[in-house]
């Protein structure tokens, strides 16, 4: 059976009237709030779950995107250390050919003053 569907739908509409006949004025008043409150609910629920999981659609989205940025970080990272790594190891194989050179132009010096 549908949810949305009013107690009074489910009741044939010739009884429908007859039971609203055979009601006190009280009764037909509280009768006639309750059914739009009824449907008023149903419909508020409906639209409660709608937008539960559409909330639950977006976090999960943002949770997708979060985890790739988080992902391209740590290559990014990683791939930073790597050329930090190189570069020191460059850095300290020039400061090497420096103290080389060095050496090698001091003993050049001293050959042509002595």
């Amino acid at each position: 059976m549908d949810s949305k569907r009013t107690k009074t739908s489910l009741i044939p509409e010739g009884e429908q009237a007859s039971l609203h006949c055979k009601r006190s004025p009280a009764e037909k008043n509280t009768s006639s709030i309750k059914l739009p409150a009824l449907n008023i609910a149903g419909s508020f629920e409906a639209m409660l779950q709608d937008a539960k999981e559409e909330v639950d659609m977006l976090f999960s989205k943002y949770a997708d995107v979060m985890s790739e940025r988080a992902a391209a970080d740590v290559s990014q990272v990683m791939e930073l250390e790597d050329i930090l790594k190189e570069a020191r190891g460059l850095e300290s194989h020039l400061r090497e050919k420096k103290e080389h050179l060095k050496q090698s132009l001091a003993v050049i010096s001293d050959k042509l003053q002595g």
